[in-house]
């Protein structure tokens, strides 16, 4: 009896067995698993201009961050933007609540491209520049997935370029303008997001909109700072003026952030009108510890660096300071070949002459206008030739009010990271009034704050430090904000709760919820960025 049962359960765990066989080599040769039986035959019956795939997930399923992995179910490279609207109908009709990511070059940092069990468009074919070189309006006019290196050398030939940048320059149109795109230039000419007169959107109804300042303006400002939630960015026409051909690249050294930070906020107060006005202000914490990758090897290799030395009244280098850390402020002044050097030595002289860096020494560089802002492809290149350009990178970015940016450098950068983070740590202010309000982007309540930005490459040990590790940390000056009531927001922001979200938005959020509604009321795009639940229809359930 007992041999009968044995062989009994023997048998029913071979037939168990050999159906689950089956049923891999039914997902391997007819359709993924991760995808409903509907919304597979729905996306093969479509008609696209570009690419589909089921198999080619692997580079979707990651991103720059490099520690969430979230496979889709299928890859779309959008040839035409009707190809991004035939997918969203796709969603729209699906039985099982497909939804749709948008990724332009990958260089999130929390999943927020990334559609698990969905559709990823890899939008590296919407392409095309266009340059319009009118006297009163000039613009280009981009692809959503264009970079925006492409774009500064495309204009850069019929001497014209953009004016607010981001650090990094291999980032997609579509991408930064979903978040904001912030640098040197931002406290003058604002984020990217105010440098953009029009945009072409596929929302999440499948609907292709034009939207501007004047025309379908709630779209508009929804979708810029918006993160993917409203629409897909396919196009966008962003403004444009005659470039400079040169740069004067200066760095100076602060021992005391109380003098490194009023310099900063003085600097960036200047009227645009001022002969004194710098073109790029950015501003880094140097730890005194080991760290091999603290944001120093942004200067090009095999330039000369000139060491210019003041004579006034400052405090000399000390460099038996008890500090754990030192602040390196980081200018530029613009300007064209026609411009002598001695012209730019005196203008340089008479802008930082009331300064009160270290020492009295000024380090300079002249290079020219592409290569000061493609700097960070250097420190890309050694990256990537240590191997940590394909390491994960848990980046916490995080906007500080100004009232609390002293209680933040005592507690955080003297000492919870004294010892360095793996990577640089930008610190500089910006002006809120050159932020717009209608903007879905959001910001400290005051009218200045700053960007604070831990950018992590994990090294192995001893050398750096784990991942783990480092995501600890983060948490930890997270934490350190919400009990001290900082007020801060995050920007390339990610949470896990829609509370979270809801305070993050503050009083937004009513209208953000609403757009939503609006434009994507499924929920089906931008699902990585965990604010929204996929509405599933009642006809859908059916």
């Amino acid at each position: 009896m007992a041999l009968l049962s044995s062989l009994s359960l023997s048998k029913h765990l071979l037939m168990l067995v050999l159906l689950m066989e089956e049923n891999e080599v039914h997902c391997k040769n007819s359709q993924p698993c991760d995808l409903s039986s509907h919304d597979y035959m729905s996306l093969t019956s479509l008609n696209l201009h570009g690419s589909l795939s089921f198999n080619e997930t692997l580079r979707a399923s990651k991103d720059f961050g490099g520690f969430r992995v979230r496979k889709p179910g299928a890859v779309v490279e959008p040839g035409s933007v009707q190809d991004i609207v035939d997918v969203i109908k796709v969603g729209l009709s699906s039985v099982s609540g497909l939804t749709v990511a948008a990724r332009g070059n990958g260089h999130c940092t929390n999943g927020q491209a990334q559609a698990h069990r969905g559709v990823v468009l890899e939008m590296r074919g919407i392409k095309g520049i266009e340059v319009s070189l009118s006297r009163d309006n000039p613009y280009v006019e981009a692809g959503a997935g264009e970079l925006w290196i492409d774009v500064l050398k495309a204009t850069l030939k019929l001497g014209f370029a953009p004016v607010s940048w981001t650090d990094y320059l291999s980032l997609s149109i579509g991408g930064t303008l979903s978040q904001a795109g912030i640098s040197g230039q931002a406290f003058r000419h604002g984020p990217q997001i105010s440098t953009v007169l029009q945009m072409e959107i596929v929302t999440g109804k499948g609907e292709v909109i034009t939207c501007s300042h004047t025309e379908e303006e709630d779209l508009f400002y929804g979708a810029l700072g918006g993160l993917g939630q409203f629409g897909i960015i396919t196009k966008a026409r962003i403004a444009i003026q005659p470039a400079p051909q040169r740069t004067r690249w200066i760095r100076a050294i602060y021992e005391e952030f109380e003098e490194f930070k009023g310099d900063q906020e003085m600097l960036i107060s200047m009227p645009s009108s001022s002969h004194h006005v710098f073109d790029y202000i950015e501003g880094f914490v140097a730890c005194i510890g080991d760290d091999p990758i603290d944001g120093w090897d942004t200067i090009p290799p095999n330039t000369m660096i000139t060491h210019h030395t003041y004579d006034h009244h400052h405090a000399a280098w000390n460099s038996s300071s008890s500090s754990t850390v030192r602040y390196c402020l980081e200018l530029a002044i613009n300007y064209n070949t026609a411009d002598s050097t001695h012209d730019i030595d005196k203008k340089m002289k008479a802008m930082v002459g009331s300064l009160r860096f270290s020492g009295g020494v000024v380090y300079s560089v002249d290079v020219s206008y592409l290569d000061f802002l493609s700097r960070v492809s250097y420190s890309e290149a050694r990256a990537r030739a240590i191997g940590t350009w394909d390491a994960p990178h848990p980046w916490l970015n995080i906007l500080v009010p100004v009232s609390r940016i002293a209680d933040f450098d005592r507690t955080i950068f003297k000492e919870t990271v004294r010892l360095g983070v793996g990577g640089p740590i930008l610190v500089y202010p910006l002006n809120s009034n050159k932020w717009s309000d209608r903007a879905s982007a959001v910001v400290p309540d005051e009218e200045v704050f700053y960007l604070v930005a831990f950018l992590r490459f994990s090294l192995p040990f001893p050398l750096g430090f784990s991942v783990e590790a480092m995501h600890a940390q983060n948490q930890q000056i997270m934490e350190f904000c919400k009990q001290n009531g900082i007020g801060m927001k995050q920007y390339l922001p990610y949470y896990s709760k829609q509370s979270e979200w809801e305070d993050h938005f503050g009083n937004k959020w009513e209208e953000y919820r609403a757009r939503k509604m609006r434009y994507d009321p499924m929920a089906i795009l931008a699902p990585g960025q965990n604010i929204f639940p996929r509405i599933i229809s009642r006809r859908e359930e059916k």
